[in-house]
């Protein structure tokens, strides 16, 4: 009887996800401009209300959508993409039917499950985001961004102590870089022959990750005036942005999170501490002190 249970609770729950998703999906493809994405994302929507039917016929329950459920993943595929938001949603439904396999003995239910989620993947992948072929050059941006400029930062700190004059110098440091990088993004992506990136677009991505990094990690010395708490605050910032943006490009394009958190945290941190210290011998071979 509890085996009857919980398949018949896993099949009213995957028949109410697939129709939620089926109205999601759809709306999704109402304000899609790509023609091939809305096309794909009705192909989804359609498959949703055939796997809804083939599981109302084993429940023999007709079921609503969940309305505030579509509003959430609608306006986070808005926001963040449709990738990241279908990959993530991918990720959570996984990790919830391994756990409700174990409990489910029905073989074609399971089967059904299994179907969902193979053809999920499958046309998930076929969706093709503009932002996500500019996703090279978010990465460049905040890549040199963080390498470089905590690294300045930490290394003004010392050779400079003035929490208002290592912001203004850092600030001019940061927006000269951010502009020197966008002009050679621009030089680089016009220079591929079969490029698919449009070069203003690309140095566009590249300058304002640049900046917006910028301004995170020099907002800290125009607010506080003890400088190394201000540089703490720096290198915590540095962090949240590795983090953040590590995890959207891992979901978005299926990779390993821990290991490209790790690799830019640690990179951005060593150049940051040996910079500190070329600061602190600099500041003693010259004998000037800041502030």
């Amino acid at each position: 009887m509890g085996s009857d249970t919980n398949t018949h609770k896993f099949i009213l729950a995957l028949q109410q996800k697939e129709i939620t998703e089926e109205l999601l999906f759809s709306r999704l493809a109402s304000f899609e401009k790509e023609e091939a994405n809305r096309a794909v994302l009705l192909r989804i929507a359609s498959e949703k209300e055939t796997h809804y039917e083939a599981l109302k016929a084993y429940s023999g329950k007709d079921l609503k959508p969940e309305k505030g459920r579509i509003f959430s993943l609608f306006w986070q595929a808005r926001i963040f993409g449709i990738t990241f938001t279908l990959k993530r949603l991918l990720q959570k439904e996984k990790a919830t039917q391994v756990l409700s396999h174990k409990r489910i003995t029905e073989p074609d239910i399971c089967r059904i499950a299994e179907e969902i989620e193979s053809h999920d993947r499958q046309l998930f992948d076929l969706i093709n985001e503009d932002r996500l072929q500019y996703m090279g050059a978010v990465v460049l941006g905040l890549n040199d961004a963080l390498v470089e400029f905590t690294g300045a930062l930490a290394g003004f700190t010392l050779a400079l102590n003035d929490s208002k004059l290592i912001a203004l110098t850092g600030s001019i440091t940061g927006i000269a870089a951010a502009l020197s990088m966008a002009s050679s993004e621009y030089l680089s992506t016009k220079s591929e022959e079969h490029g698919t990136k449009r070069p203003v677009k690309a140095s566009a991505y590249t300058g304002i990750a640049y900046l917006i990094t910028v301004a995170v990690l020099v907002s800290p010395f125009i607010f506080i005036d003890h400088v190394i708490l201000a540089l703490c605050l720096t290198l915590l910032g540095a962090l949240c942005i590795i983090a953040i943006f590590n995890y959207y490009y891992a979901v978005a394009k299926g990779e390993n999170f821990k290991k490209k958190f790790l690799e830019m945290a640690v990179l951005s941190f060593s150049v940051a501490a040996v910079s500190f210290l070329i600061g602190f011998a600099l500041k003693k071979l010259t004998g000037i002190n800041g502030g």
